[in-house]
């Protein structure tokens, strides 16, 4: 390899660089043959741009899988709640009121319920309803369980 003198463009300043055999004179400067690795500002505020958009959006996609998986997980909960109530006040002839209320905790969650008997319109039977609300993130949700009673079958 030969050293040759080169003049560099910003600063009109000589340097020595090398230079292979069989080639001609290697530029400095900025727009030179030799690469510089890094990004350009455009670059960086693209990619900028593209995380502020996405992060908020993926945020939001997190919030809502969990919120859904909370009111799936105490849906399942508050239709067990309900069957329990229901079977409970079938038992006891607590169906014969009209209407009933109550709290249930299951776990460490409280479950608020209660049951309303109401006349069936086809038959002398009566439609008992037990409806249990429970919230998640500040949102009441319910579920109610229904089931046709004969109150014939208490008398006997």
């Amino acid at each position: 390899m030969k050293f040759r003198p080169t003049t560099c463009n910003r600063s009109g300043v000589k340097a020595w660089r090398a230079r292979p055999q069989g080639q001609g004179l290697v530029r400095g400067g900025a727009r030179g043959s030799m690469s510089r690795g890094g990004f350009t500002l455009v670059e960086v505020l693209a990619a900028l741009v593209f995380m502020a958009i996405l992060i908020p959006v993926t945020m939001r996609a997190v919030q809502l899988a969990n919120k859904v998986g909370q009111v799936g997980e105490r849906k399942a909960v508050a239709a067990r709640v309900a069957e329990r109530v229901l079977n409970e006040l079938l038992v006891t002839g607590g169906v014969q009121q009209t209407f009933q209320k109550g709290i249930v905790s299951e776990g460490e969650r409280s479950y608020e319920w209660n049951m309303r008997s109401e006349p069936w319109s086809q038959d002398a039977m009566n439609l008992i309803t037990v409806t249990v609300v429970y919230a998640v993130q500040g949102q009441d949700y319910e579920v109610s369980l229904s089931t046709l009673f004969d109150n014939a079958t208490l008398t006997q």
